[in-house]
């Protein structure tokens, strides 16, 4: 929760030194509450009023980063219950896991799968963010073999799944330039684990059964200095797992509840698709930070991505494709040109009709903000002058023999003023877009 200036100003010095070039400490703490100032510009300021200041300004749900380097993954950092509230930060990170007793060539064949393991949806590539290294053998040695394949076959960030202390020492000497996870410390490890976390700067899960547990050891870690942590409350059910996570998430958001203020992991394990598919979305709905899941199944992973990405694409910030002429087919200076707007989903619904029509033909794409046609005309960012004035930009003239442009039918009101702005042949095209493989057969010459 954010400080207000005379909160500030009690944490400060109050010598009115001036070093920090304001009249005053009271000045001073303003600046900071507005983030006019930063605290390095007091030189007298005490480590325990920076580490209270660092406290206090940290999210209600701390920002948790894995990985390094592209390959980081930032979990945390939200601030409400509801997208709908102001927007959410920074998605549910998709973890695949990896067994160390998988035989050598299968280990192999999983890592490459998992590398491999992409998806294309409105114009976004999604893969898969992190590689959970899990210790189902008991033993280092195994562990630390899994590992290094991964380290020579993978840059995706890294979890740690063990619960002997020694084993994640042995691997945090290989990897902690990797800043990976470790999983978990618990009531019987705890002190252990936190010495590793603080050490070697990794981020260190707590597990427990129930939030009372959970709860304690959380406080416990923070006071050994863990470096970040990540919340487990091991639901035994679905509904166990929903009804947790809603309490953490409410009373860090709600209540400002520092030990319960961090992300949540969950580990998704089932031979049922359909319920694997059922309990991530329920995670990532409610409220997982992270989610690790056993499944290769592109058919299983396939409805979790895009889950995530309805729910974590900002509503005020609509997902886009680049304003430009895309072709379609063999086209040539005969083909058909179509205009439309350049969100996405528009894009991604024409796209295929043109496709499926068998005709090349191009797309004209214009800047609409990210609007529907219908959004965007009503908001005046699909216009005449702005189809026009993207036509000149785009020289169409050059690249097409005719003067003849297709404009969707919903805004068949258009037609007029951009003939006049364009000095083209305005046709309108169907309202649907389904119609369009019908009417570039049919009405289109």
């Amino acid at each position: 929760m954010a400080l207000s200036g005379l909160d500030i100003y009690k944490l400060l010095p109050k010598t009115n030194c001036k070093k920090c070039g304001s009249p005053t400490c009271l000045t001073f703490a303003m600046k900071l509450a507005m983030k006019k100032a930063s605290l390095d510009q007091c030189p007298d300021v005490t480590e325990e009023a920076k580490k209270a200041l660092d406290q206090a300004a940290r999210p209600p749900i701390a920002a948790i980063s894995i990985g390094s380097g592209d390959n980081e993954v930032v979990v945390g950092g939200e601030t409400v219950l509801f997208r709908h509230e102001k927007t959410f930060y920074h998605q549910t990170a998709i973890a695949l896991s990896v067994d160390d007793i998988l035989p050598a060539a299968d280990m192999d064949q999983r890592v490459k799968d998992i590398e491999e393991m992409s998806f294309e949806r409105v114009g976004q590539h999604i893969t898969i963010d992190m590689i959970a290294i899990v210790n189902k053998s008991g033993t280092s040695e195994k562990f630390i073999a899994a590992l290094d394949k991964i380290i020579a076959n993978s840059k995706k960030a890294i979890i740690l799944a063990s619960d002997d202390a020694k084993t994640i020492e042995e691997a945090l000497k290989k990897c902690a330039d990797r800043r990976p996870l470790i999983y978990a410390a618990s009531g019987s490890n705890l002190k252990d684990m936190c010495r590793l976390s603080k050490d070697y700067k990794a981020p260190m899960a707590i597990k427990a059964k129930g939030l009372d547990e959970l709860d304690k050891l959380s406080q416990e870690a923070m006071s050994l200095g863990a470096e970040g942590l990540v919340l487990d409350p091991l639901p035994e059910t679905l509904n166990q797992a929903l009804n947790d996570f809603t309490q953490i998430r409410r009373a860090s958001l709600k209540k400002n509840y520092r030990p319960l203020g961090y992300p949540i992991i969950s580990f998704i394990n089932s031979d049922d698709k359909y319920r694997i598919v059922q309990d991530a979305s329920v995670c990532i709905a409610k409220y997982a930070g992270l989610i690790v899941l056993d499944s290769l199944d592109k058919e299983v992973l396939l409805p979790i991505v895009t889950l995530r990405q309805n729910i974590y694409t900002d509503p005020q910030k609509p997902v886009t494709v680049e304003p430009k002429l895309y072709p379609f087919g063999a086209v040539d200076k005969n083909s058909p040109v179509m205009v439309t707007t350049n969100f996405s989903l528009t894009f991604y619904t024409v796209s295929p009709e043109i496709e499926a029509s068998k005709m090349p033909a191009y797309l004209l794409v214009t800047d609409s903000e990210g609007m529907s046609v219908l959004t965007a005309w009503a908001a005046e960012k699909f216009t005449p002058e702005i189809i026009a004035d993207t036509m000149k930009k785009l020289e169409l003239e050059n690249v097409v023999s005719h003067k003849k442009i297709i404009i969707p039918g919903y805004v068949s009101v258009l037609s007029g003023k951009l003939e006049d702005a364009s000095g083209w042949n305005v046709m309108v095209g169907p309202k649907e877009a389904s119609g369009i493989p019908k009417y570039l057969k049919e009405v289109w010459k």
